[in-house]
């Protein structure tokens, strides 16, 4: 290459640096925004580093463990940390592709929620407690992973089962090349506590000039479209919004023609024998999640009028899954599935004494795993009548 080729390179190399970084409205993309990855506990979502020891620090791609079953604001999935009663706290790391400078003013949101119901092991006594008190998330810069060099921003108390907005206005003394998003407690606070936050849809951070005006702390958003129907504990049904009483036997919606719901099962009651399974068909759940499509209402509404119209049968939901996940991953997931639908029916006025559930894993294939149509076949969910006289 000639002199005067490396002068032109050069040139152009400054003027393409002049003229976007530094400049009003360039904007440093994260790498997995929304935090997307297959449900999980114990590691972070891809391109986030997970931060302190690996025993104190496990932050999860949610829903579908420890009791979380929000559904995401964008894509399938979300990052879940936790704040504990031993002094940890977990946090996610992660390199800009291009610096934070000192001098310049930057602003940046995400979508953050908590889940009022989490239920995981205290460090201090081993023992299942909620993780339900609400606590915040700051924002830190750094020159390596997890390296909190300085506090950029950080929320308010996050208290809602819902999600909301949150902008984050920075303003760095010194160059970042790395940012930590942490959960954390309270402050001040004198004891330790257990709490957690659920965070999506995380925005790329984009330079502003320094005296715009600042955004609203916390925005409302447009929640998803598809609700969840399913609850930590099992929900009453035809509640107006805002009503926390439950209705009367007599509002609540009755199945069409009751007098050939026997038949509705494809079984009728004399056919039926204790210890029979019978699978459930057309339920669908989105991608490694225990959330019930609202395709499936209509299947399981007939399941529901079948057991509303013959009080005597207790059953157990049983889950299964095919063999493509560890077996931790694939119990935990048949479980909540299997938990799901009990508790839809429950939802619906069917007493929880006549139902239980059970998951199953990956322990009881039909068919192959080796093939689409087979692991389609696994992963189901099978109702077996455990009695017939009540």
């Amino acid at each position: 290459m000639t002199f005067r080729k490396y002068i032109c390179l050069f040139f152009g190399l400054l003027l393409y640096t002049v003229s976007t970084n530094g400049q009003v409205g360039y904007t440093i993309d994260l790498r997995n925004q929304s935090f997307e990855d297959l449900s999980r506990c114990c590691k972070p979502p891809r391109g986030w580093y997970p931060c302190g020891k690996e025993d104190l620090n496990t932050p999860d791609v949610q829903p579908g463990h420890f009791n979380v079953d929000l559904q995401a604001f964008e894509g399938n999935t979300y990052l879940g940390m936790v704040t504990r009663d031993n002094d940890s706290w977990e946090s996610v790391s992660q390199r800009l592709n291009r610096s934070l400078k000192r001098g310049e003013c930057y602003t940046f949101n995400l979508k953050a929620s908590y889940e009022n119901n989490l239920i995981s092991q205290s460090r201090i006594t081993n023992k299942d407690v909620k993780y339900n008190k609400p606590i915040k998330i700051r924002i830190w810069g750094g020159t390596g992973y997890c390296h909190k060099a300085e506090l950029l921003d950080e929320s308010p108390l996050i208290d809602h089962t819902f999600w909301k907005q949150y902008n984050f206005r920075f303003e760095p003394r010194k160059s970042h090349s790395f940012i930590t998003i942490e959960a954390f407690y309270k402050t001040p606070t004198l004891v330790p506590y257990n709490g957690n936050v659920l965070i999506d849809d995380a925005s790329a951070i984009t330079i502003i000039a320094c005296n715009d005006e600042e955004e609203p702390l916390v925005v409302d958003v447009e929640q998803p479209k598809e609700k969840l129907i399913v609850e930590a504990t099992p929900p009453p049904v035809n509640i107006s919004p805002g009503t926390t009483t439950k209705p009367k036997q007599s509002e609540v919606q009755k199945p069409a023609k009751e007098e050939k719901v026997d038949e509705i099962l494809e079984v009728k009651k004399k056919d039926l024998k204790k210890g029979q399974v019978l699978r459930i068909e057309n339920l669908y759940f989105q991608a490694d999640s225990s959330k019930i499509n609202q395709k499936s209402y209509a299947e399981l509404d007939k399941i529901y009028s079948f057991l509303n119209s013959n009080p005597e049968i207790s059953i157990e939901v049983g889950g299964h899954t095919n063999g493509n996940c560890e077996t931790k991953f694939c119990n935990e997931l048949s479980e909540k599935r299997a938990q799901a639908v009990a508790y839809y029916l429950i939802g619906k006025g069917i007493s929880s004494k006549r139902l239980k559930y059970r998951g199953y894993g990956k322990n009881k294939p039909l068919a192959s795993n080796s093939t689409s149509s087979g692991r389609k076949k696994n992963q189901r969910v099978e109702i077996k009548i455990l009695s017939l006289d009540g």
